[in-house]
């Protein structure tokens, strides 16, 4: 059998009886549009050198120009300065700090943005209100009040256009929402262990990426409910892996994890690209034969060179890496040389280039992730004392990217995710605290 488990029962999640408002309150209340709203300061930066728990801090380069290869947009000079302006806040009802945030990249023009929060054992949605603030639009709660929400990822039906949203925590379940009936369509019991990030596939809807505590990264066919591809084993990772990336064009997923390592795995190859067309092509009512989920124990390219501490966070820049650890520092580097291209890389081959460090102060705990726009040419950071980083990415040389601090006299709790719009006009940020900050762009 799969890991996978068919929905016949009621759907686990339900709405609260009484929904977190907007406000700065130590518990939310109070109309929904009565956000307190502090001007935050947007400062210049120019940063210098420097267990288990997610609050616990574990034990325990070069620099060069280069042209970025990437489909959205290209480095190009920007006199520019980022500035920001903190536009509303508010503070959930749970008390637990909030882990997850992740806008709502499929909407229409016109369209109010939204965004969804992952936290304790509760998903909210929220929409952003003109002029400022965020208005919660729907919250559900998970029965099992010893769940612990991670993380959360946007998709939509392939036949409908209607949004999905999956997330995962502390249970190792995902559950895929459907904001428009208001339930859990279904759910799956997807690893041995807690779910740290979810990612959904550039270009399918339908194909879902989870990494997990119990060493694995897994590749998931919503639409079938079947369990494709499990990449780990001999050479994959071997202790908690913590956050994965699809690139632009999902042909390529780069892990990584507490083992130090960062691991990249090709998704071109015939036997898999055949593992999911044969996912597509399987039906549970037509036999009584589980899926053959296909195993992958080998990486096309691994590293321990890039950091010396758990790697928290790592997303694709065109065909370079960004990767952070406990260590002050966001890593932009490559496999191989800057003349290797990926799909020549083999197994055996650990070299790497590190292109470039954005450097932050006082944010050495781990489970703190960054994030950037749909373009790529804004990067977003908090730290554990509530400070927000943000890099102008749009230049020609990574070396001269702009940093841009912003700070706000009450957040002063580590910020665990941020998420940007799709053109990089809003952030969110979402504390230890249960407080979610809004930051509008004026410049």
């Amino acid at each position: 059998m799969s890991d996978k488990e068919e929905i016949d029962t009621a759907p686990v999640l339900k709405r609260p009886k009484s929904l977190p408002q907007n406000g700065n309150q130590n518990t939310a209340s109070g109309d929904e549009n009565s956000l307190e709203l502090d001007d935050g300061q947007s400062e210049a930066s120019t940063p210098t050198v420097e267990s288990n728990s997610r609050s616990d801090t574990p034990t325990g380069s070069t620099t060069g120009s280069f042209n970025r290869k990437s489909n959205r947009g290209r480095w190009r000079s920007t006199k520019n300065k980022l500035q920001y302006k903190c536009n509303g806040f508010l503070k959930e009802d749970h008390g637990q700090p909030i882990f997850g945030v992740t806008f709502n990249p499929f909407f229409k023009e016109g369209d109010a943005l939204v965004f969804a929060t992952a936290g304790s054992n509760r998903v909210s949605v929220y929409e952003l209100v003109d002029g400022g603030g965020m208005k919660l639009l729907q919250s559900y709660i998970d029965a099992d009040s010893d769940e612990s929400f991670y993380t959360c990822a946007w998709s939509y039906e392939e036949k409908t256009g209607l949004p999905l949203l999956a997330v995962a925590g502390s249970r190792g379940t995902i559950r895929i929402i459907s904001p428009i009936t208001m339930q859990c369509v279904k759910h799956y019991i997807a690893h041995g262990n807690a779910v740290n990030e979810l990612k959904f596939h550039p270009k399918d809807c339908n194909l879902l990426l989870s990494v997990s505590k119990d060493h694995s990264v897994r590749l998931w066919n919503i639409q079938t409910d079947t369990l494709v591809i499990v990449f780990g084993g001999v050479e994959g990772h071997r202790d908690e892996v913590l956050s994965a990336d699809f690139d632009i064009d999902g042909t390529r997923i780069m892990s990584c994890g507490m083992d130090h390592s960062l691991k990249m795995w090709h998704l071109s190859t015939p036997i898999i690209q055949t593992a999911i067309k044969n996912s597509y092509d399987y039906s549970a009512t037509k036999t009584d034969r589980p899926f053959k989920t296909l195993h992958v124990n080998t990486p096309d390219f691994s590293t321990r060179d890039i950091h010396r501490n758990y790697v928290d966070c790592v997303r694709w820049l065109g065909e370079f890496v960004l990767s952070k650890s406990c260590e002050n520092c966001i890593a932009c580097w490559k496999p191989g040389t800057l003349a290797d291209t990926l799909e020549t890389l083999k197994p055996s081959d650990s070299r790497v280039t590190v292109l470039h460090k954005f450097e932050y102060a006082q944010c050495d705990i781990w489970f703190m992730r960054f994030s950037m726009d749909y373009a790529q040419k804004i990067l977003a950071l908090g730290n554990q004392v509530g400070k927000l980083y943000v890099w102008d990415l749009d230049v020609e040389d990574p070396s001269k990217a702009r940093c841009t601090k912003l700070t706000h006299p009450k957040c002063l709790s580590a910020i665990r995710q941020t998420s940007l719009s799709r053109d990089g006009t809003v952030i969110i940020g979402v504390c230890d605290n249960s407080s979610v900050w809004r930051w509008d762009r004026i410049r």
